[in-house]
């Protein structure tokens, strides 16, 4: 057996760093990794801070331009007044024929009337496509979803001259009837897509305690589609309140006006313009519109998120 010296020297190799020794040394460390996620999130916010100034600049320009005085309106573009004028308010609401309640009025009617056809008849037709069997139902589905790449302009003149026989023209009839027939076929897209998300389970459970389909839809299937409903109504209040074409068209007596026509008036083609008073009465005309959507925006996009529409 060879005997190891005194002066023999053991020597060891010292141990490789593990895994996580290593990872640890490579990588930049947590408080780099911190600050580089806090730059791009404040880069983020900044962006979408400026993007949504820039999309809110016309509001906040009109805004400021209805308590300024005609003479500065154009003169000074900018968003600090040197001069106010709150008379803009005043003047405004009594400069037409009627005082601005008046077309407030006319627009809240036809509104009112749009939603409540909408609602009745669009959730009606969906529910005929999304849960009925009958003959041709694919090729009147399809029919349908075409109607909605037809422009209103295709469809004004016949309908114009089919209410002018009717002796509608210059009434409310023309702006609210034809949503009691299920014309607006958007809408019912949206409610085929949500009703056909809810189990079939449910119907044969109904029909088994000896429901009907009216009972289905109306206990049923009404109280689970309150955010399809929901966004249904949001949107036919706002295109119906600011529809301008088809209220131009069918309205032509002062008496009848609404708000968007209202507002028209006040631009003068010779150039006697009150464009103060018509951006204070545009702000006015926008509450109704901003209430609506401030206080259905859950109702909104939980209908556009269960639809499918993505």
């Amino acid at each position: 057996m060879t005997e190891l010296t005194t002066d023999s020297k053991l020597t060891f190799a010292e141990p490789a760093p593990s895994a996580p020794q290593r990872s640890r040394r490579n990588s930049p460390s947590r408080a780099a990794r911190n600050a580089r996620h806090g730059l791009v999130t404040a880069l983020k916010h900044t962006g979408l801070i400026l993007f949504g100034f820039v999309m809110l600049y016309p509001l906040l320009w009109m805004a400021v331009s209805s308590i300024k005085p005609d003479a500065l309106i154009f003169r000074e573009p900018g968003l600090i007044p040197t001069e106010t004028d709150l008379s803009n308010y005043t003047e405004g609401w009594d400069a037409l024929l009627h005082p601005f309640s008046h077309y407030l009025i006319n627009s809240a009617i036809i509104v009112l009337g749009s939603v409540l056809g909408n609602l009745f008849s669009c959730s009606l037709a969906a529910y005929a496509f999304a849960r009925l069997k009958f003959r041709g139902r694919n090729f009147w589905f399809a029919i349908m979803l075409m109607s909605i790449m037809l422009p209103i302009h295709v469809i004004i003149v016949p309908q114009y001259v089919m209410f002018s026989q009717l002796s509608w023209i210059n009434t409310f009839l023309p702006l609210i009837v034809p949503k009691l027939l299920a014309t607006d076929a958007f809408f019912i897209f949206l409610m085929v897509q949500f009703f056909r998300g809810i189990p079939k389970e449910l119907d044969e459970a109904a029909r088994i305690d000896g429901a009907g389909h009216l009972r289905i839809f109306w206990q049923i299937m009404m109280p689970l589609a309150v955010p399809a409903l929901a966004t249904t109504a949001i949107f036919t209040f706002i295109w119906t309140w600011n529809d301008f074409f088809s209220q131009l068209i069918f309205l032509t007596k002062p008496d009848m006006y609404t708000v968007p026509i209202a507002l028209r008036t006040f631009v003068d083609t010779s150039g006697e313009s009150s464009w103060g008073a018509l951006f204070a009465m545009s702000m006015v005309s926008l509450v109704p519109v901003f209430l609506v959507f401030l206080f259905g925006q859950k109702y909104l996009v939980k209908g556009i998120a269960t639809t499918g529409i993505k």
